[in-house]
């Protein structure tokens, strides 16, 4: 998690608020749990299908003064396609302070299969129905050097667990961070590229 962001005079209850908004990806404990053990003790990446796919998101928790991977992102993208051979359509791409997630969707969006990037490898595991919003690496542009500086200062006392990258359902990306709130709770901030906020919602 980030160290002790700087303080600004605009506290959360001032940052703009989506009500109701409920993001669709969400990987549960014990299946991101099962991922990582997938990461750490497999070297080989599984060969997706015609049919493949499915999942929802990532989001670990990361131990203090981490930030999410997110130099990492990049090669993540270019390994996965050079696994597949091609360019990929993605749900969602996110990444924690060990890791990268990449769910890839098949057959027009109707299936995912999510893949892990750890320490330089990939590893895949099993398919599901899905549905949402999808986008290409090619439209991924946003600056890892920037992209959680106003985050960090906007939000105090915010510790970021994942940092994620969304399909809009119209081909563009959206940008956030999940994160535990100083206050206590959880938080779904929405960024832009260049790292303004846009909203912060709670989320259970």
């Amino acid at each position: 998690m980030p160290a002790s962001p700087r303080r600004i005079a605009r506290t959360d209850a001032q940052l703009p608020q989506r009500p109701g908004a409920v993001r669709k990806y969400r990987v549960t404990s014990a299946v991101f749990a099962t991922l990582a053990l997938l990461g750490a003790c497999s070297d080989d990446a599984a060969a997706p299908t015609d049919t493949a796919a499915a999942s929802t998101t990532a989001a670990a928790l990361t131990s203090a003064d981490e930030l999410p991977l997110l130099d990492q992102i990049a090669p993540a993208i270019a390994a996965l396609e050079a696994e597949m051979g091609r360019s990929q359509d993605y749900f969602e791409i996110n990444a924690t302070a060990r890791l990268v997630n990449l769910f890839v969707a098949f057959n027009n969006g109707a299936v995912a299969q999510p893949w892990l990037y750890l320490g330089g490898k990939l590893t895949s595991t099993g398919i599901q129905p899905a549905s949402g919003g999808t986008f290409a690496a090619s439209s991924v542009d946003f600056d890892p050097d920037v992209v959680l500086s106003q985050v960090l200062t906007e939000v105090p006392g915010i510790s970021i667990e994942s940092f994620y990258i969304h399909g809009d359902g119209q081909g563009n990306v959206l940008y956030g961070v999940l994160a535990t709130s100083g206050k206590g709770g959880g938080l779904d901030v929405v960024l832009g590229a260049d790292g303004s906020v846009k909203s912060v919602d709670p989320v259970n």
